[in-house]
């Protein structure tokens, strides 16, 4: 998407009062839930007002509707990563966080873990989990993947080089 041009151009107010209801029909089909829906909309424009552009007219509703899917989608993994860590914490009473606010950093760090991990290869993702979580050897990974030791090793390093990088980039 491009900034728009001054004879085409329109402003965020405009896209809201343009798109709000549509926007939260399509959002809403996807929830179900009216506050959640409520919030991913004002999300989706305040995603918009922080990168400081707008689309062209013409391709408003996409525009909108790519930031949409991706805020949902973001949801649903939150969601997915908040069950997994509720179901530990029941099995595990011991390592219940001793506040809302720990509970609330801690699924978000678990959420920033599970969004780097889904951005390696798939090989590297289970190569590093095998190794890491399960603690398996470079061979065990390699006859489970059906891949040679050497590969392992680069998968891993790729996993781990992923990692560095992410936490860089968050300093």
């Amino acid at each position: 998407m491009t900034v728009a041009s001054n004879n085409t151009s329109h402003s965020v107010d405009q896209m809201y009062q343009e798109h709000h209801s549509w926007l939260s029909v399509f959002i809403k089909r996807r929830l179900g839930c009216p506050d959640t829906t409520a919030d991913l909309v004002q999300d989706t424009y305040l995603r918009l007002l922080t990168r400081g552009k707008l689309p062209e007219y013409k391709d408003s509703r996409k525009y909108l509707t790519h930031i949409a899917k991706g805020l949902v989608i973001d949801l649903y993994r939150k969601r997915r990563v908040e069950s997994a860590y509720l179901e530990l914490i029941e099995q595990e009473p011991s390592l219940v966080a001793s506040s809302p606010e720990d509970h609330t950093i801690v699924v978000e760090a678990l959420v920033e873990i599970d969004t780097l991990l889904h951005k390696l290869p798939i090989k590297a993702r289970q190569a590093l989990l095998m190794r890491q979580l399960e603690g398996k050897s470079y061979k065990e990974i390699a006859f489970e993947l059906e891949v040679s030791v050497s590969s392992v090793e680069k998968y891993v390093a790729k996993g781990l080089q992923g990692c560095m990088l992410a936490m860089l980039n968050e300093v």
